[in-house]
C-alpha cells in the first residue's frame, strides 16, 4: 500500500475544511506506516495471561503422550464386542485394571477387558472403552458388556491434541487463561512476550485540572486523560498520562516532541476541532515527517479525529468530549496498539461485535457516516437475542457511556436502523 501523502504537502497549508475519510480507510493508512515494536522479554507462565506472543510455540510432544480413556468402564478389543446389546450380552474376562499415573504392564488379549477410569493409560491391545453403565460385574472376574463398541470409542489418542512439531501458538496471538493451561500442559514455563508499547497521553484545555482538584467557576476535572490511559492500558499498552498542557501551539509541539522522545505512540486529548483555537493540527505538522495523516473521520462521535505519523510514531488527536474520545480511542488507538505489539489485526481495524441484538427504537443516521450509540442490553429468556436499547446522549456526558454496557454500530451506509433490526453491539 503506498504510503499516504500528508495534507500539508496535498494542500500547501493547513486545510480550514474536514476532509473526511472512513473509518476503515482511515485504519489502513495509518497501518501503511505501523511497524510491531521489535522488543521482546521472557515472562514466566504465572504473569503472561493478556501478554502477546513474540515467536511462535511449537509442541515438543504429543499431547497426551498416551492413548487414555474417556470414560470410567472397561477397555476392551472393539472386534470382542460386536453385536453385543442387552438382549444378547458378550462376556469378558477381567484382565486387570488400569490405574491412574502408570501404564499397564499387561496386555488385553482376545476375549479379555481391563477395568479403567477417566484418564488413566489405555492397556495394550485395547482400542475402546465401555461405559460401565453398559455393564456388569458378575462373579469370577467376568464381565458382562451390554452394547458393543466400535474402535477408538470413548479413547483419546495419543496427539490427539497436538502432535510433536505442530505449531500450538502463533506469534502475535495475546495469552488467554485457556492458553496459560495449554502452556502448561506442553511444560512451557516461560515465553518470549512483546514488550508493551509504551503511549503517553496528553490532555490539552485551559479549563481543564487534575482529578483530585476542586474545580474553580469555569473549569473541569480531566476526564479523558484517565479514561483513554484506562482503555489502552486493557488493550496492553505501557501508559503514561504525560499531564495538562494549555491551548497553545507551541507549548502542545514541546510536549508532544518529549512524549515522542521516549513513547512509541503519543495521544492528545482535545484540540482537534477546526476552530479559532484550534493548535492541535499546526503543533503536529511540526513533529516531523511524514506529517499529518488524516483530519477528520465520517465517523459520530469523533468527526474532528486527527491521526499523524513522526519518524515511524503515531499521534493521534482525539476530541475533547469524553464519549468522541472513548469512542474514537477503541476504534482507531486501540488496534494501532495491537499492530505495535503484532497482533493479528482485520482490514478496518474492528473486530467481530461482542452481540447480535435486536434494537428496542429507531437509531437515526446519515448515510456515508458510521455511527456508534452507546447501548443498554437486556436479555429475555429462550435464547433469543438480547434488546439493545439507545442511550442518546451528548458527547460531553461521560454518564452516558457509564450506564452504558458497549457501542451499537450503525454500518456507514444504513442511513440508520429501525427498530426491531439486528444489529452490531461492542461491549466495553
Amino acid at each position: 500500500m503506498p504510503e499516504p501523502e500528508p495534507l500539508a504537502a496535498k494542500f500547501g497549508s493547513m486545510p480550514e475544511l474536514f476532509t473526511v475519510v472512513a473509518p476503515d480507510e482511515a485504519f489502513e493508512r495509518l497501518r501503511a506506516v505501523l511497524k510491531p515494536v521489535p522488543r521482546a522479554e521472557n515472562v514466566p507462565l504465572e504473569r503472561a495471561l493478556g501478554r502477546t506472543l513474540a515467536r511462535e510455540i511449537v509442541a515438543r510432544e504429543a499431547l497426551p503422550p498416551f492413548a487414555r480413556s474417556a470414560m470410567d468402564g472397561f477397555a476392551v478389543r472393539a472386534r470382542d464386542t460386536l453385536g453385543a446389546a442387552e438382549t444378547s450380552p458378550v462376556y469378558l474376562r477381567l484382565a486387570g485394571e488400569s490405574l491412574m499415573g502408570s501404564l499397564p504392564s499387561f496386555e488385553v488379549l482376545p476375549g479379555s477387558c481391563a477395568r479403567i477410569h477417566t484418564g488413566a493409560a489405555l492397556p495394550r491391545g485395547a482400542d475402546a472403552v465401555v461405559m460401565i453403565e453398559e455393564t456388569n460385574a458378575l462373579p469370577r472376574d467376568e464381565i458382562e458388556v451390554l452394547a458393543s463398541v466400535a474402535p477408538g470409542e470413548d479413547v483419546i489418542a495419543a496427539a490427539e491434541d497436538l502432535a510433536p512439531g505442530e505449531r500450538a501458538f502463533a506469534a502475535g496471538q495475546r495469552l488467554r487463561a485457556v492458553d496459560v493451561g495449554g502452556l502448561a500442559a506442553l511444560g512451557v514455563v516461560e515465553v518470549a512476550a512483546a514488550v508493551a508499547p509504551r503511549v503517553a497521553v496528553i490532555s490539552t484545555g485551559d479549563e481543564l485540572v487534575a482529578p483530585q482538584a476542586q474545580p474553580r467557576p469555569g473549569e473541569i476535572r480531566d476526564v479523558n486523560g484517565a479514561l483513554i490511559c484506562a482503555l489502552l492500558e486493557g488493550a496492553g499498552a505501557l501508559v503514561r498520562h504525560a499531564g495538562i498542557v494549555r491551548d497553545d501551539e507551541a507549548l502542545l509541539a514541546a510536549a508532544a516532541a518529549r512524549a515522542l522522545e521516549e513513547s512509541d505512540v503519543v495521544v492528545v486529548s482535545a484540540g482537534s476541532s477546526v476552530s479559532a483555537r484550534d493548535a492541535t493540527a499546526r503543533a503536529f505538522a511540526r513533529l516531523g515527517p511524514p506529517g499529518i495523516l488524516l483530519h477528520g473521520l465520517a465517523v459520530k462521535p469523533g468527526k474532528p479525529t486527527l491521526v499523524a505519523c513522526a519518524g515511524g510514531r503515531p499521534v493521534f488527536g482525539l476530541p475533547g468530549n469524553p464519549v468522541s474520545a472513548a469512542v474514537l480511542c477503541w476504534r482507531l488507538v486501540l488496534p494501532a496498539v495491537r499492530v505495535l505489539l503484532g497482533q493479528s489485526v482485520p482490514y478496518g481495524g474492528l473486530g467481530p461485535a461482542a452481540h447480535v441484538a435486536r434494537l428496542a427504537q429507531n437509531v437515526p443516521s446519515r448515510a456515508g457516516r458510521e455511527d456508534y450509540v452507546p447501548v443498554t442490553l437486556s436479555w429475555g429468556a429462550g435464547g433469543a437475542p438480547p434488546e439493545a436499547r439507545p442511550a442518546f446522549a451528548k458527547s460531553n456526558l461521560i454518564f452516558s457511556l457509564v450506564r452504558s454496557e458497549g457501542l451499537l454500530r450503525v454500518p456507514r451506509d444504513a442511513g440508520g436502523l429501525r427498530a426491531g433490526e439486528l444489529a452490531e453491539i461492542y461491549t466495553w
